[in-house]
């Protein structure tokens, strides 16, 4: 022993130092707690999650619980995931698309190839979440995205179902689950099923609208006459020609998928120019309490279809929430309306924070990859297994619809239509809206 520094030479380690060590496992053992997890509290690389949202631009209605579930997120993992005994902390690098698929791809090259992502997370229409699955297809990324029927995002990035991708997963309801609602919820009561359709030139529409995969032959199929006038431009500013025609034609439901700013100018010029549908339908521009509160009593009666609610019957694997609870808790700190979004977003980070505690670590991308293969988890959206298809890569998700009343001062979404998930509560029956 070498006295004068007071240190050992077999280990290097001062007397002062190993006082110290010993106490604190003499109080760990007092604690009930293994002396080994002491030394093995040490801290790694972080794991960096990337993470691709509209916050601006005509999408970021979808964006708008970004950033309570984030604050969630980071006090769920503000211990880190231990790997091997080793505790990394979670970092999560927040990009704005600007509800642009060129932006969305150049920050999520951003992320990529400069912050060094181990993780890409994305949400909220093909806009988003195919060009960053793309860009982390080619890169070597992992990703997990949802938020977007499944076919536009798998086949709108020319999915072979042969074969699937690599580096991307995805969950989500599809195109047959949606028809399957709507078809149900329209023939509760009684039209002359002439059915008018709004359906832009963008990836969601064009699935929907697809004379072989999408609404048309099923609809043909059940004995709906349909009302299509082609795709139109986003966004659009006169929808004139179509309410004119759709007077002509005697149409009694509306059905589309719009965004948001484009349903308020057709749903405003529909009144003011007095065409009165007993159903409107429109998915991603009415899922959105403030999309469709300044239509006042016109919103009354409005339905859609719903992916997430209070009334799911799911609990969080993250936080032990149910969605019922984490519906609440996210009025009680925003004081705003909740929102389909919010389920979702919350899930898409338990997904990726499950797949990485299963993974060997940070920069260990292949083994993130494969985590999220073999992913099969409970959220609270629903379980989501990667091996269960109904192509590789994708996992679904369950679909029901509701009808939004007014109760008091707000708006109220109530399942009215649950064929497809059962397991989901009907609220209440639909009402025509005149």
């Amino acid at each position: 022993m070498n006295t004068k520094n007071n240190k050992f030479d077999m280990h290097g380690i001062s007397r002062r130092n190993l006082m110290k060590v010993l106490a604190a496992s003499s109080g760990a053992a007092a604690l009930g707690l293994s002396p080994s997890r002491v030394f093995a509290a040490k801290t790694g690389k972080p794991f960096k999650i990337g993470f691709v949202t509209p916050a601006s631009g005509p999408l970021a209605i979808f964006a708008e619980p970004d950033q309570f579930v984030l604050e969630q997120v980071k006090a769920a993992t503000r211990d880190g995931i231990v790997i091997d005994g080793t505790h990394h902390p979670v970092e999560i690098i927040v990009k704005d698309s600007q509800s642009s698929s060129n932006r969305a791809a150049d920050v999520a090259a951003e992320l990529i190839l400069n912050d060094e992502i181990d993780i890409m997370v994305a949400a909220n229409t093909p806009e988003t979440t195919n060009p960053v699955a793309d860009q982390c297809e080619i890169n070597g990324i992992p990703c997990v995205t949802n938020d977007t029927p499944w076919q536009p995002h798998f086949f709108g990035r020319g999915g072979d179902p042969k074969v699937g991708f690599e580096w991307t997963y995805h969950f989500f309801w599809g195109a047959e689950d949606i028809i399957g609602t709507s078809l149900a919820l329209w023939e509760q009561i009684p039209t002359n099923k002439v059915i008018g359709t709004l359906w832009p030139n963008d990836s969601d529409g064009n699935a929907f609208g697809d004379p072989k995969m999408g609404f048309p032959p099923l609809l043909k199929e059940k004995g709906f006459e349909l009302v299509d006038l082609g795709r139109y431009q986003s966004p659009s500013d006169d929808f004139s020609a179509y309410i004119n025609e759709f007077k002509k034609q005697g149409v009694e439901i509306i059905s589309g998928v719009i965004p948001p700013p484009d349903f308020g100018t057709f749903w405003s010029q529909a009144g003011q120019q007095g065409f009165n549908p007993m159903i409107c339908t429109m998915a991603k521009a009415t899922e959105f309490p403030a999309a469709i509160a300044p239509f006042g009593d016109r919103a009354d009666g409005l339905t859609v279809e719903v992916w997430w609610s209070p009334t799911h019957p799911f609990v969080s694997g993250l936080t032990g929430q149910t969605s019922a609870e984490l519906a609440a808790e996210y009025e009680a700190k925003t004081g705003r309306q909740w929102t389909m979004p919010l389920g979702f977003k919350h899930s898409l980070f338990e997904v990726a924070i499950d797949a990485l505690k299963r993974s060997e670590g940070p920069g260990r991308l292949e083994s993130i990859r494969d985590a999220i293969a073999s992913t099969n988890y409970n959220s609270i959206v629903g379980p989501v297994n990667f091996q269960t298809g109904p192509v590789p890569n994708i996992s679904k998700t369950p679909l029901v619809s509701g009808q939004w009343r007014k109760q008091g001062d707000r708006l109220e979404l109530e399942i009215v239509e649950n064929s497809q998930a059962p397991m989901i509560a009907k609220q209440a029956e639909l009402r025509s809206l005149v």
